[in-house]
Parts: C-alpha cells; structure tokens; sequence
C-alpha cells in the first residue's frame, strides 16, 4: 500500500505546488483553485500563464532544485510532459500513413527525478500507450463540460479514489472516418473538420485567460486538476493531522 506523503503546511500560507511542461497554466488554476500557490515552468515563453513563470527546460530545472535543496519550498510536483510519443493520435492513425516525426519519451527520466525529490507528485497524460500507470482517469463529462479530453495520471506518493465515469451524452462533434456527426461535445485540436473554434474551446473547457489555439489544444480542463488538487491535499492532510 503507497501511504501519502504528508504536506508541510504553514499557518496562513498556501502550499506551494511546482507546475513542470506548464503551458498556459490550465492545470494550473485548478491546483490554484484547490488550495495551491502554484510556479510554472515551460521551455519557451509562456505570457498567458497566469501564475509565477520560469522559462527553463522542466527536467534541468527539476534536476537544479534538487541538487540545490530549493526542492524543499515545494509540497508536491504537477507534470503535463510532451505527449506525442505516446498519444493515441501519434502512434495510431499519423503512424499508419507516415505523418509526423519522432516524439521523444520523457516520462522515465522525469519519474526518476519526481522520485529522487521525495513530493507526492502527478503525471498527466492523454490515454494512449505512454507509459505511466492509470492511477485516476478523468473524463469532462465528469464535470459536465462541453469536451471528453479523457486524461490519465499517475500519482507518486500519495492515492485518491477513481470517480465514477458517467455514460457519454452522445459523440463529439465533427467527423470521423469520413463521416460527420453532431454532438453535445467540440474536439478541441486541430482545425476545420468540425472541430471547435477558439472560442468553443475556451467555453468547453473553462479556459478564459489564452485565446492561443496551441495552448488550447495541449491545455487539461481546470476542473480537472481541482480535482486532483482537492485529492491531493485531502489526501496528504488527513495523514498530517
């Protein structure tokens, strides 16, 4: 049994959570919204981000804060790594017709140092073949948001029960094979097809604050991470008290 690694937690102070591979910061606010002060660390600019920002390659800079001890600020460590070597989308449809180029596999190192920092810790990836343990499951429905964005997370230290995967309200609007079909979903990547606008992305999944379509696509919902947020202090509190 993995028994939770309890959080420090100063009186009249926010934990304080580091946010590695961030993006624009959608894990972000809903740690935020959880109870989290939350740092952000992307390898190129990120203004939208609306938290503190470092501009640093996540797993150097991981590897620096441990080395320096300056790991200790921080009570837990969220991770979102580049998901296309192990996406359903990379290794199945773009591989069988040739698109694309090789994806590097972060995920081992990255856990090897997540590890070493000895923080209960979160990595977050679509469903497909990367390599991290399906600890939890997310689903938008979940949420009632208006994308399925069906995300894993493996979470190192510490546990939190998986909820219940309400039935699907119907398909994701757009086509598929050929096929269109409508649908009480937007499939937020890519363009035309049927697949949502930048505004449809920012409303389905509660994202205001960046109308850049990149970081739309790669961003998870908030509600998302609130609820792993949520998890995690229940989780880590509970054996602290």
């Amino acid at each position: 049994m993995t028994h939770p690694t309890p959080i420090r937690r100063v009186p009249g102070h926010r934990p304080l959570l580091l946010d590695l591979f961030c993006c624009a910061g959608g894990a972000a606010t809903g740690y935020q919204r959880a109870g989290f002060d939350v740092v952000g660390v992307d390898i190129i600019d990120r203004p939208n981000y609306p938290f503190t920002f470092v501009r640093a390659d996540a797993l150097d800079h991981l590897a620096g804060l441990i080395a320096s001890g300056e790991i200790g600020r921080f009570a837990a460590v969220h991770t979102s790594p580049p998901c296309q070597a192990g996406c359903a989308l990379t290794i199945g449809t773009n591989k069988s017709r040739g698109w694309g180029r090789e994806h590097v596999q972060l995920i081992p190192e990255l856990r090897t140092l997540l590890d070493a920092t000895g923080l209960p810790y979160v990595i977050e990836q679509p469903t497909g073949k990367a390599p991290v343990r399906r600890d939890v499951w997310l689903c938008g429905e979940m949420f009632g948001l208006g994308v399925l964005r069906h995300r894993n997370f493996e979470l190192g230290r510490w546990t939190m029960p998986q909820p219940a995967h309400p039935k699907h309200r119907g398909y994701v609007r757009g086509y598929r094979h050929g096929v269109y079909r409508d649908g009480p979903y937007v499939a937020p990547y890519g363009a035309g097809g049927g697949k949502a606008t930048v505004p449809e992305m920012q409303q389905a999944m509660g994202i205001t604050w960046t109308d850049v379509r990149e970081e739309l696509t790669e961003a998870i919902p908030p509600a998302f991470s609130e609820h792993i947020g949520s998890g995690l202090l229940t989780a880590t509190l509970g054996v602290a008290a």
